[in-house]
């Protein structure tokens, strides 16, 4: 082992959260480390004329397919969803359509309200000034005023345009009486010379990366900012374990560096920021005499309460070409008619979100895509005319309830280069789940039929579900049935933090990022003992 080195503050993992708590940190002068599996990936990467191909070979969000030199062992025998994430600096926010909406206040606290779930031990008004400064920093286009969400300022930017497609849709909601709104987007819909970041020029595969630096990435907007204030990022950085003194106290963390040389690194305070995954994996991995079952693990509460959110697909296919799949794939509209619980309609507590989805490119469309595989030989091209550029789709995103029997454990049959065992999944799909997906189906489809398909596909369960790891360390009063206090610190565990979406008590109907960013700001601060601030000079804008 290579000799001893000391810093302020470790950080593991450079994603969404591990870059906010970083600059926040530096920002206030902290000496930090933050150790990153992955590598810089160059803009290069995101420039390539068979992009779909890359989609769905290098880039493809599962690592068992994509076999990256970064990413860990992840056993997936019982769960019907397929892991989805990516390692790296900017984490999962390289392979994202940068969707960016907001928890609502109901989501904090769906036992009071409904009886299910875990409340938070904070709320909506206790995150708002971080969103506002996370959205100043991620950068978001959109547009103020949704009525089913709580007031905002403006947005920085005007949302991203619709396309045929999608403006069928709106209609279709219009005609409906249904709610839609023109989507929070972490993409620039206008040049933003701060950083040198273009507008979208709607060329299509966010999740390849972005030509222009349009699509926020936390690479191109937090780490400019913490790598100024002299945040040290070590890439290549495969962590081993978590060490704790005779006392429990998290002191140190051992780690292979990106030679294979075994280094270890002592911290006054230790944060993991690894999602939901990736954190009780090493939690649970870091035994001791201290902590026999794993740091934080004396109650078995680690890995336990995994939620998804639980995906269908309905696609609706028109007899009209209706648009090339022209701009932000996942960022168009959304409707939040059924967001709120409504028992007696759906037979299910809370809701979820219906989300507009541009129609696919050729080969996605040949796959079948969102829709069915069109067939090769002689009639490859009479369905391929078809199809291509003739659908549109809304995904049904429910809110998934957390189940401790859903969890993510250790599988020791398989280690990865640093001897930390795979991280297993479990998970089963909840009856109030199902109803949610299947209530949420039906009203795509009327979706669709109002907007005139001819043909409608449905995807009752998405397997590409799971790029949501939520609740695996959950924050809680009780030590009993939560890891962490209201601000990340694990119980039982002195110098030991968590800031990513495993500290989530609920999903919440919509994706995670601006939520688990907000709340690592929220962290940071009170840690550090301050209250939110914005950025401090006009530079530190991108």
């Amino acid at each position: 082992m290579q000799g001893t080195q000391r810093t302020d503050v470790i950080v593991i993992g450079a994603g969404a959260s591990g870059a906010a708590v970083a600059w926040r940190f530096a920002e206030a002068g902290v000496d930090v480390t933050v150790l990153e599996r992955g590598g810089w990936t160059p803009p290069a990467a995101s420039q390539s004329a068979n992009w779909e191909w890359v989609l769905q070979t290098e880039r493809h969000p599962d690592p068992a397919i994509r076999k990256a030199a970064a990413d860990y062992p992840v056993t997936t025998d019982a769960t019907p969803i397929r892991p989805a994430l990516f390692c790296g600096v900017g984490g999962s926010t390289l392979r994202w359509g940068a969707h960016f909406p907001r928890f609502h206040p109901s989501d904090f606290r769906t036992r009071s309200l409904d009886g299910v779930g875990r409340d938070w031990p904070v709320g909506y008004d206790d995150l708002a000034p971080y969103y506002d400064l996370n959205d100043t920093i991620m950068g978001v286009s959109g547009l103020a005023g949704d009525p089913a969400n709580p007031p905002r300022t403006a947005r920085a930017m005007p949302p991203l345009p619709l396309c045929p497609a999608t403006t069928r849709l709106a209609g279709a909601f219009d005609r409906l009486g249904w709610h839609w709104w023109p989507s929070d987007s972490a993409i620039n819909s206008t040049a933003q010379p701060l950083g040198k970041r273009g507008a979208c020029n709607h060329c299509g595969p966010c999740g390849l990366g972005c030509p222009t630096g349009a699509r926020a990435s936390t690479d191109l907007t937090y780490w400019p900012l913490a790598l100024k204030k002299g945040v040290r990022l070590e890439t290549g950085a495969q962590v081993a374990a978590i060490e704790t003194d005779r006392d429990g106290r998290a002191i140190a963390v051992t780690y292979l560096d990106a030679d294979m040389a075994l280094q270890h690194l002592e911290a006054d305070l230790i944060i993991v920021a690894a999602n939901g995954m990736g954190t009780p994996r090493l939690l649970l991995a870091s035994r001791s005499m201290a902590h026999p079952e794993g740091i934080g693990n004396a109650r078995d509460q680690v890995g336990r309460h995994l939620m998804h959110h639980p995906t269908a697909i309905v696609t609706g296919l028109f007899d009209e070409p209706i648009g090339m799949p022209v701009g932000a794939f996942a960022c168009a509209l959304y409707s939040q008619e059924f967001y709120e619980s409504d028992v007696a309609d759906r037979d299910a507590v809370r809701g979820y979100q219906l989300q507009g989805l541009r129609g696919q490119g050729p080969l996605g469309t040949a796959l079948g895509g969102y829709a069915r595989r069109i067939p090769w030989g002689s009639r490859h091209h009479a369905a391929f005319e078809a199809n291509f550029g003739h659908g549109a789709s809304l995904t049904v995103t429910v809110e998934d309830l957390p189940d401790p029997d859903n969890r993510v454990s250790l599988d020791e049959r398989t280690v990865d280069a640093a001897s930390v065992p795979a991280a297993a999944l479990s998970y089963r799909l909840g009856t109030n789940e199902r109803r949610l997906l299947d209530h949420g189906i039906g009203r795509a489809r009327e979706v669709m039929d109002e907007a005139g398909a001819r043909d409608i596909v449905v995807t009752p369960l998405s397997r590409q579900a799971g790029f949501h790891f939520l609740g695996t360390c959950a924050m809680g009063e009780d030590p009993e049935t939560s890891v962490t206090d209201r601000y990340g610190r694990v119980h039982g565990v002195p110098g030991l933090a968590i800031v990513d979406g495993s500290t989530f008590p609920s999903s919440g109907g919509v994706n995670p990022t601006p939520t688990l960013q907000a709340n690592a700001l929220r962290i940071a601060d009170h840690l550090l003992g301050r209250i939110a601030l914005s950025p401090t000079t006009e530079d530190e804008t991108l």
